[in-house]
């Protein structure tokens, strides 16, 4: 049996129907940027997302460092984040001329460590170093805690980006995703929740300046029209993956739901195989005490494993697709050596690179599909392998 990591082209079929269609209205309208299709993805979504103003920019990456741009970082300027997510997190805060300030996360949820980001908060403070933002990474569709994140920023004084790339949907205390910081940001990269068929991205805020500022930042500080303001780049949301966004949109809610579903068979699947629990650890421990989909929305499926490294070779070799999410925290990379940090600085998420692994899932993830992974998974440690 063949189970790829992701399946794009399942989904498809499942509205095809409906994605040709908006396709071909795009074409035949002649209209393919700044048209009402992006428009309505930006008020879709901010709605959804319960903020005021939603910018369609051209991908998750822009979105961040726009977003960091328009809450005043420049060069000199700190910024808390994870090492443990995507490199555009940090890049973006590079990008925007400030410096990356790295805090651990949590073994159990893999996000930023309220209690971490307090201490370096205060470690800061003590030689004068000007911290001026946190990102908040929410990771494998479930949310930071933002409650105690929101009370230390605003105890400090701090502007909040959240990176909301991995959780559209997802809630926490019943907020949604997006609707805690200053601005937030979204990525509908083809892994996403909420996936175009390639690069987009959106930023999200209620403060009206931020969203002008941002609006005018990604038509390369134009406004109006050729009467540059500023010094920005040219980053916008094609009408063409918008109006895919705005199909795919109807049915957001449905296939999260259909991701935790997929997410209790696992749980069962797993739990059914004796001793399996001992070599493998799941995202939840006991996901059914938790309430619905929205508290988890489960972008990715990530366990951690025993032999990690043979595990994934293995699964491979019996048609089942995996990726690490992530090799190699944000802090040991080359490109960012100058700022001075060094292995063994942040413990929880160097080891969750060294036994993390996504597992298939999508929402049209079959049971028999499911059954098979699991029992690979089982009879990679029943023989042994080391």
């Amino acid at each position: 049996m063949k189970v790829p990591q992701l399946n794009i082209s399942g989904q498809y079929d499942s509205i095809k129907k409906e994605i040709d269609l908006a396709v071909r209205s795009v074409l035949e309208s002649g209209i393919v940027i700044n048209g009402e299709n992006v428009t309505k993805i930006e008020d879709a979504l901010s709605k959804y997302s319960n903020c005021k103003y939603g910018v369609g920019v051209a991908n998750g990456s822009d979105a961040l460092y726009i977003a960091l741009k328009a809450i005043g970082v420049k060069e000199g300027d700190y910024v808390i984040t994870t090492p443990f997510t995507y490199i555009a997190t940090a890049s973006s805060i590079a990008r925007a001329g400030g410096m990356p300030l790295f805090v651990d996360i949590e073994s159990d949820t893999y996000n930023m460590d309220p209690d971490k980001l307090e201490e370096c908060i205060d470690a800061s403070k003590a030689i004068d170093i000007p911290v001026k933002a946190i990102i908040p990474v929410h990771l494998f569709g479930q949310m930071c805690k933002m409650d105690k994140i929101m009370e230390i920023a605003n105890r400090y004084n701090l502007k909040v980006v959240e990176d909301c790339a991995q959780v559209t949907g997802a809630e926490y205390q019943g907020k949604k995703a997006g609707s805690f910081g200053d601005i937030s940001t979204f990525s509908f990269y083809p892994t996403k929740n909420l996936a175009a068929y390639g690069d987009g991205g959106m930023i999200t805020t209620s403060n009206p300046e931020y969203e002008k500022y941002c609006r005018i930042f990604g038509a390369s500080g134009a406004d109006p029209k050729y009467y540059h303001k500023i010094v920005g780049i040219n980053s916008r949301l094609d009408e063409l993956h918008a109006a895919i966004l705005n199909v795919k949109m109807m049915y957001l809610d449905t296939w999260l739901e259909d991701r935790f579903r997929v997410a209790h068979t696992y749980q069962t699947l797993f739990e059914e195989y004796d001793n399996l629990l001992d070599k493998v650890w799941l995202p939840i421990k006991d996901l059914f005490n938790v309430k619905n989909h929205r508290e988890h929305t489960f972008n990715q499926y990530v366990i951690q494993a025993e032999d990690r490294d043979e595990l994934q070779r293995y699964l491979l070799k019996n048609g089942i697709g995996t990726n690490i999410y992530y090799p190699l925290c944000l802090h040991l990379q080359e490109c960012f050596q100058y700022l001075g940090y060094k292995e063994g600085d942040f413990p929880i998420a160097e080891n969750a690179t060294k036994h993390v692994l996504a597992i298939p899932m999508y929402p049209e993830l079959t049971g028999r599909m499911q059954e098979y992974v699991v029992s690979r998974i089982s009879q990679f440690y029943q023989l042994g392998r080391r």
